[in-house]
């Protein structure tokens, strides 16, 4: 029987649609800033952490946010972004 999606499944979705409605491209100490404040748990503040410093492109950063869910086996559980 496969876990069930968390609560919290689709938050990050949410979050990458939010940061890229008026820019094109994000530094990451404003990604990691509106996620402390976006409400995400703890475990996808820790996703948002992993980040390495420079700047993100939607396609660029949801690579990068997917890349992480993955090594941690969260994908299901948290869902993926695009």
């Amino acid at each position: 029987m496969a876990p069930e999606q968390s609560a919290h499944y689709g938050l990050l979705q949410e979050f990458v649609d939010a940061l890229f409605l008026r820019d094109e491209e994000v530094a990451r100490i404003d990604i990691v800033v509106m996620a402390e404040s976006y409400g995400l748990n703890e475990d996808l503040i820790e996703i948002i952490s992993l980040l390495p410093p420079g700047i993100y492109t939607r396609v660029k950063l949801c690579s990068q946010i997917n890349s992480s869910l993955s090594s941690h086996g969260w994908g299901y559980y948290y869902g993926t972004v695009a």
